[in-house]
């Protein structure tokens, strides 16, 4: 767990992004939902400018979970009828204990302000002299627009979703509540194992046995599950509820996955034999030889 002046340059970071984000919204008389785009990409610029400053993008990591609850929040208060709605309610809750546990993973689980994920040096070192605009736009923008195009669904519920429950918002509720409860089960069981993991060893237990990434499977599950409730109330509105949960899942399969496969087999020897063995993302029985 990092130190409390790691936490606490954290914190000030977070409150100066919500800040500009709140100046943005008083200042900016754009129509919902892209007001509250143009507050997220400022409060990304402030994140940005303390990841350049303390040299360590990874100042940008709990941004993913922090603003989503916070868009919520607004959407709610923007809407005063979703007060009085049920499903509202619903996916708040799922947003916000969603929220709370993936922040409180990274909070427990972050080294401090000397570790930084090993990916974004290789975002910079890759894009040359453009290294700054390479962090800017790959690990602080794009995100940005990722996660804001997943929360869309939130913001439908928001504004349209007043009308009774069906057996449809149960499903999302199964779908969403089911994949917090996957994501963190599989973050426990993890690092329960690098406590007392060996050198060169390979977690096949629990989920893992199942899923090379089963985390990643319950965090892509998360954003269709929201997607579904998004779709529940407002469904001709698929063109702009489904892109979030579909990048989601074309950014694990095609980057993420590929970039942590690759990593473990330089690092573990049998982990070829464990990649054809065991699936990659969908939690399946493995293959044995």
């Amino acid at each position: 767990m990092p130190n409390c002046r790691d936490l606490g340059w954290v914190f000030v970071a977070y409150v100066a992004c919500v800040a500009a984000a709140l100046g943005v919204l008083y200042v900016v008389p754009w129509p919902a939902p892209w007001d509250a785009f143009a507050a997220d990409i400022a409060a990304t610029v402030v994140i940005f400018g303390f990841s350049r400053g303390l040299r360590n993008s990874s100042m940008y990591d709990p941004y993913w979970s922090v603003i989503p609850p916070l868009l919520a929040v607004y959407w709610m208060y923007s809407y005063p009828a979703a007060m009085e709605s049920a499903r509202a309610w619903l996916v708040m809750g799922l947003v916000w204990f969603w929220a709370i546990r993936l922040t409180a993973n990274w909070t427990v689980n972050w080294p401090g302000l000397h570790h930084e994920d090993w990916r974004y040096p290789m975002v910079r070192e890759g894009a040359g002299k453009a290294a700054m605009w390479a962090d800017l736009g790959g690990i602080h923008v794009f995100p940005t627009v990722q996660v804001f195009l997943g929360c869309l669904p939130v913001y439908a519920v928001m504004r349209f979703g007043t009308g009774p429950l069906g057996w449809l918002d149960a499903v999302a509720f199964a779908l969403t509540f089911g994949a917090i409860l996957i994501e963190m089960f599989a973050d426990l069981q993890l690092h329960a194992y690098l406590r007392r993991r060996q050198p060169g060893g390979i977690i096949n237990e629990g989920l893992w046995a199942w899923s090379r990434h089963p985390n990643y499977f319950g965090e892509v599950a998360f954003w269709w599950g929201l997607m579904l409730f998004g779709l529940v109330v407002s469904p001709q509105s698929w063109w702009w509820l489904v892109p979030g949960a579909l990048s989601m899942t074309v950014m694990f399969v095609f980057v993420s996955i590929p970039m942590m496969d690759k990593r473990s087999m330089q690092r573990r020897p049998a982990y070829a034999e464990h990649m054809r063995q065991v699936s990659g993302l969908v939690p399946l029985p493995p293959r044995r030889a």
